[in-house]
């Protein structure tokens, strides 16, 4: 795990955070419904595990573009001393916000600035990415394999990339097609860029669509190729097409930074969470197990082993 950093106890507004003896109230700022079974559905569960560990009356709010720092606003005005913002697209108005709520703790779930009191846990998951990018070149016919997603934020991008790299690990001349989407809810037009991408000769393909990821899975089913899934276990899904899933762990995380706001022991800054916290998993599909020859998990299992150890350093942009 890199470094955390934290803000530095130099700077003349990093007074100490109050404990929290009265009511604590935790809210979370999503970019989709929480039903999305991925990205948003993550958070939620994670958010569910700060009531049960911590008491906490939580609060879920759908806001995205100029909504976002309203919403921030209104929930920090209404008392809640822990706001999250699920992605990287709430990080700068949580920066702007802190300053106006010095007693309210804003947290981002990717980022990379922060104050005394905002800040952002960035999940590795690019780490996830890496060993399916291993997967998919070991299971491609084609030699071409395709990703799926909003290629605007730097997080997905991010991901991206160490999909590519992965999957170049082992297979150097292999090709990626990049389809880009506009937004994460619109299933159909998640399918098109899908079936485009499939027409162009990928076989297997990832997403990072969110709620309109059930396109893709729809277009892997229809055209008889696989797809792997992404943030949260998507193994099950009805499509039948899904050989992996790319994970994250959110609870641990999201209840370690209740705790430490309602200690009043939390300090802003950023923390990077990944396989060897725990927080990162690559999951196979026991139902599609026979379909993967012993070779291509080999090389999974093997890269998987190397990051845990430290010994792989998967790659990752800053930002």
């Amino acid at each position: 795990m890199e470094p955390s950093t934290r803000a530095s106890s130099k700077d003349a507004i990093s007074e100490p955070m109050k404990p929290i003896t009265g009511d604590f109230k935790v809210a979370l700022i999503t970019p989709g419904p929480v039903s999305d079974a991925g990205w948003s559905a993550m958070a939620y569960e994670g958010l569910k595990g700060i009531q049960t560990a911590t008491g906490a009356k939580i609060a879920n709010e759908v806001a995205g573009g100029a909504k976002i720092k309203d919403s921030m606003r209104s929930f920090a005005q209404d008392g809640y001393q822990l706001i999250i913002g699920h992605g990287f697209e709430y990080n700068e108005p949580a920066i702007e916000l802190s300053k106006d709520f010095p007693d309210t703790v804003f947290v981002s779930s990717s980022g990379g600035k922060f104050t005394r009191n905002a800040g952002a846990f960035r999940f590795y998951l690019e780490q996830g990415f890496y060993l399916a990018g291993i997967l998919a070149a070991e299971m491609t016919k084609t030699g071409k394999i395709a990703t799926v997603g909003i290629d605007t934020i730097p997080s997905i991008v991010s991901t991206f990339k160490a999909y590519e790299a992965g999957a170049k690990s082992v297979k150097p001349d292999i090709q990626i097609i990049r389809m880009s989407l506009a937004m994460n809810t619109d299933i159909q037009a998640a399918k098109q860029a899908a079936l485009s991408a499939i027409d162009q000769g990928a076989d297997v393909l990832i997403h990072q669509a969110n709620a309109a990821a059930q396109g893709v899975f729809d277009a892997a089913k229809e055209k008889g190729v696989y797809a792997i899934g992404a943030n949260l276990d998507q193994n099950s899904n009805s499509s039948g097409a899904v050989l992996a899933s790319a994970t994250i762990v959110a609870k641990p995380a999201f209840i370690a930074l209740a705790e430490e706001v309602k200690a009043g022991k939390h300090k802003g800054g950023i923390q990077l969470f990944g396989m060897k916290e725990g927080a990162i998993d690559f999951i196979m599909n026991p139902a599609l197990a026979g379909k993967v020859t012993p070779e291509a998990m080999q090389k999974v299992e093997s890269a998987r082993k190397e990051i845990e150890a430290g010994k792989l350093v998967v790659p990752k942009d800053n930002f």
